[in-house]
């Protein structure tokens, strides 16, 4: 049987504030808990949320990082974030005494769990899921790692063990810093295996922020090709693009449908009446829509990008395609127009799941927490 471990978790953003990244890391953490171990969470907090709770068996602390907004973070809130909860760290080593930390996102989370572990000799296992590593979102970060990536390198280097949520961003990883992650997948609680069944028409899916990095004007200005073919097609989220988005479907409609934000049982009962998700985005790590969507047995969609290799097996359950409305109407076009494809693909997601169950990431991570704690 493993050794109990108390694990300070490290991250500048937490359920409810933030996204994926966050929400893997709970998941994670509550199944750290089910398992025995004792985990406390030191992120950021805003004001109408309490400073302590506890969640899951997590117990969760929020310092004061006067971000303003739940889903999006500026890089001077990132720096506040540093801040104020450095203190608040240092009390959890010296009094909570923590075998090992773990710190989700290089930057900013890593400059954090450095400087703690420098000062207390606390190993820590360093986790990274995109746009902390050069190379991830450059159209979002390309300038900001030209000033900070000598200052990283240390980061990486004195972490116990290094992680990476996906095989495109321990690619990057190591070309950055020339060290190999160890992979561990996003996982989720699988659902019982899905009737695969086509609607008629087709219902098509898209669910996410609906901003640049996701590139969500793509999907309408493709399906505005397809106007011969039977199909719906469904918006979850909001975001800076909603309104655009919805101007240009006026020519599509009845057939789409803008949701805006919904939780997640509503989320997952809109994947059970869909056949296919679009993902249309510039840039992922491992997109956890995309692993509930193998889940609900979607076929997939998407861009021809790195975070997408984990995902998509290209003609088994979904297709890849270029960055333009052609190339994905283009795709569309086969799976609609085909019968026999479309349930085929659903099918094969639908078996792919199982390589994110959570209980694997879970072993994982306990593994590899367990053999950092060691190096203390």
């Amino acid at each position: 049987m493993s050794e109990s471990l108390r694990i300070l978790c490290l991250n500048y953003e937490y359920p409810p504030v933030g996204g994926g990244g966050g929400r893997i890391a709970h998941r994670i953490n509550a199944g750290l808990v089910a398992r025995g171990h004792a985990v406390r969470v030191q992120t950021a907090g805003l004001r109408h949320l309490p400073a302590h709770e506890t969640v899951d068996g997590v117990e969760i602390f929020r310092a004061e990082s006067f971000r303003q907004k739940e889903d999006t973070c500026t890089v001077p809130e990132m720096g506040l974030y540093l801040l104020t909860s450095f203190l608040p760290a240092l009390r959890h080593i010296r009094q909570w005494r923590p075998h090992v930390i773990h710190a989700h996102f290089a930057v900013p989370t890593g400059a954090l769990a450095w400087a703690v572990s420098a000062l207390t000799g606390v190993p820590y296992v360093l986790t990274a899921h995109l746009g902390d590593v050069p190379g991830g979102v450059p159209e979002q970060t390309a300038g900001l790692f030209r000033l900070v990536q000598p200052f990283t390198r240390p980061i990486w280097r004195r972490a116990a063990k290094v992680t990476a949520v996906s095989t495109f961003v321990a690619d990057l990883a190591e070309k950055a810093y020339a060290l190999r992650p160890e992979v561990i997948l996003n996982g989720i609680t699988l659902g019982p295996r899905p009737e695969i069944r086509v609607h008629n028409p087709p219902r098509l899916l898209f669910v996410g922020r609906l901003s640049i990095q996701k590139n969500p004007l793509l999907a309408i200005r493709a399906l505005a090709l397809l106007q011969d073919l039977p199909w719906e097609f469904h918006v979850i989220g909001d975001g800076p693009l909603r309104a655009e988005m919805e101007r240009e479907a006026q020519t599509l409609a009845p057939r789409c449908h803008f949701h805006g934000w919904l939780d997640g049982v509503a989320v997952k009962d809109a994947m059970e009446r869909s056949d296919a998700l679009l993902l249309t985005s510039l840039s992922e790590g491992l997109p956890m829509v995309a692993v509930e969507a193998l889940d609900r047995g979607l076929a997939i969609i998407a861009s021809r990008i790195g975070g997408l290799t984990d995902v998509v097996a290209p003609e088994e359950n979904g297709l890849l395609c270029d960055l333009a409305p052609e190339a994905f109407a283009a795709a569309l076009h086969r799976v609609l127009g085909d019968p026999g494809l479309l349930p085929k693909m659903r099918a094969a997601s639908s078996a792919r799941a199982a390589r994110f169950d959570l209980s694997r990431s879970v072993d994982a991570y306990e593994a590899t927490l367990q053999r950092a704690s060691r190096a203390a």
